[in-house]
């Protein structure tokens, strides 16, 4: 825990994790402290309340209504992320504290993710490589045959920027694409499904694109699940808490479904340990956007939001 004793410049509170080359751009140019978590109070932070007008954080981290009312005077949440649903928009809205995000330039890293995932399940890379390094490849013979992408329908909830970049990944390896939204699109082409299970009936490949927050909790059901079917399978690169992580283990322990790739959890780094023995789904640490080229240019797009508040320029991501 740290504070920069800088006092001219803006006091910013800035919760890890974030990487740590934009953490030294970001000491140059606030009074900045930094929190390991959001729920630590140590005195670095509780010395300084009343000093802090701004936060950067993860899109995943918790800054409730509780928090930001420590803060009397605060005035931006810039996340770290495209997605914000950590914050309290409500709350936020209420009291003139504006909240930015950092889209666009992760989109091509979760698509690229997205697809790897599909890709994986699909072709049985995962399960491949652990049946080499087990010696069964010799000892049983070939792995049971896996699926090919082509002809298959690969249904997307929620076709926003990374639903689409998605959808474009996937027609390069002869996927069809249906989509899920809150409202009908006008700008394209694909099948449209005003539910859910109707699309997961649709598709081969269910790939949840999604914001997060409480009006997409639990979205994905056994509902979902059951009409997704027997050779389906679930992909997630958009927030944990939009499955029903008990339908989901269910699903795939009883083989409702086929399989899943899974980038995200309800309760991050809490994954559900009953997924750790089964071999159809594959289970990544949050890491679509995780790449150096990608996380530096969310980084600096988290400082460039905080710096035009303070400067009084309009904000280049602003949510709410």
């Amino acid at each position: 825990m740290t504070a920069a004793a800088n006092p001219e410049n803006p006091c910013v509170l800035l919760i890890e994790p974030i990487p740590s080359w934009i953490v030294d751009r970001a000491r140059g140019l606030f009074d900045l402290i930094v929190l390991p978590h959001e729920s630590e109070r140590p005195p670095a932070f509780l010395d300084n309340l009343d000093r802090i007008r701004g936060i950067a954080m993860p899109g995943f981290a918790k800054v409730d209504a509780e928090m930001m009312t420590l803060l009397p005077n605060l005035e931006i949440v810039a996340c770290f992320g495209v997605g914000y649903d950590g914050a309290d928009v409500g709350y936020a809205k209420q009291h003139g504290i504006a909240i930015t995000n950092t889209p666009d330039v992760l989109t091509d890293c979760v698509a690229d993710l997205g697809m790897a995932l599909t890709l994986a399940i699909l072709r049985k890379v995962v399960e491949g490589d652990r049946y080499v390094r087990a010696g069964r490849w010799q000892s049983e013979g070939i792995l049971d045959l896996a699926n090919s992408p082509r002809g298959r329908c690969l249904g997307i909830v929620g076709l926003g920027r990374i639903g689409l970049a998605l959808a474009t990944r996937a027609e390069v390896f002869g996927m069809t694409i249906a989509y899920h939204n809150r409202t009908e699109r006008d700008d394209v082409s694909y099948p449209y499904y005003d539910s859910v299970a109707g699309l997961a009936a649709a598709c081969d490949v269910l790939a949840l694109t999604c914001p997060g927050g409480e009006a997409t909790r639990n979205l994905i059901d056994r509902e979902v699940f059951e009409a997704l079917g027997g050779t389906g399978y679930l992909v997630n690169i958009a927030r944990g808490s939009v499955v029903d992580e008990a339908a989901l283990v269910r699903a795939l322990s009883d083989h409702t479904i086929a399989g899943a790739g899974l980038d995200v959890f309800a309760a991050e780094p809490n994954v559900p340990r009953a997924l750790f023995a089964l071999e159809n789904v594959i289970l990544q640490p949050h890491q679509a956007s995780a790449t150096v080229e990608t996380r530096t240019a969310m980084g600096n797009l988290t400082i460039d939001n905080l710096l035009a508040h303070f400067q009084g320029q309009p904000l280049p991501n602003q949510v709410a």
